[in-house]
């Protein structure tokens, strides 16, 4: 979603279309969000960043309550910079030779992501699980679940635009090996068309689009 204007994305609405398309008998009961709050001093719009994100939660939670569920893990970083190799075209690898960096760590979001999906599974709780990540760190958990849960399908969704919108990125090929079904890609139609209204009601105060998405 960097750098598009399809921020305000209803992902619920999103995978009932996609969903849909794929088997008209599917019905999506949950989508599980998992993410990690934002770091204003590391965000483009600083603490408007912020606050952006939490509207957007708030918008999806109070949209689909019964529907929509959010896991969040952390960010992680080191206040005086971390020592990475430098990098010389044309030069060899030199692991005495560093610069200091801002590494902005994605702390708990695969793992928890993970988990509740094999507990999902283990628990019968759903006929089928569908994957929205090119992340091959899950496919452990994918590959667990076509051997625990045998009766269980898997969907992966790749959230990349097509090739000649100008992604060059491919669907993660271990993700796709334990799945019954991929899709490599999402329309910016299909996600125009599962935009948040601009103001979203709630039993307090509406929830308005961010100024800067």
């Amino acid at each position: 979603m960097r750098g598009s204007p399809h921020k305000w994305l209803d992902v619920v609405t999103l995978f009932d279309q996609l969903v849909r398309v794929q088997d008209p008998s599917s019905v999506v009961h949950k989508v599980h969000f998992f993410s990690a709050p934002a770091l204003g001093q590391f965000a483009s719009h600083g603490e408007s960043s912020v606050a952006a994100q939490e509207s957007y939660h708030r918008a999806l939670e109070n949209r689909h309550p019964e529907r929509f569920m959010k896991t969040l893990g952390a960010h992680a970083y080191d206040k005086h910079g971390t020592a990475l190799p430098l990098f010389i075209p044309g030069a060899p690898y030199d692991r005495a030779l560093t610069a200091r960096v801002w590494r902005l760590v994605e702390k708990k979001t695969d793992v928890n992501l993970a988990l509740a999906m094999y507990r999902d599974a283990v628990a019968g709780r759903f006929r089928q699980l569908v994957l929205c990540s090119n992340d091959s760190d899950a496919e452990p958990a994918l590959a667990a679940i076509r051997v625990d849960c045998p009766s269980v399908m898997i969907g992966v969704v790749t959230p990349v635009r097509p090739p000649d919108a100008g992604d060059r990125r491919r669907v993660s090929a271990s993700l796709a090996r334990h799945a019954h079904w991929t899709r490599h890609h999402i329309l910016d139609a299909e996600l125009d068309a599962a935009q948040l209204p601009d103001c979203v009601p709630t039993r307090r105060k509406p929830v308005l689009r961010p100024a800067h998405w």
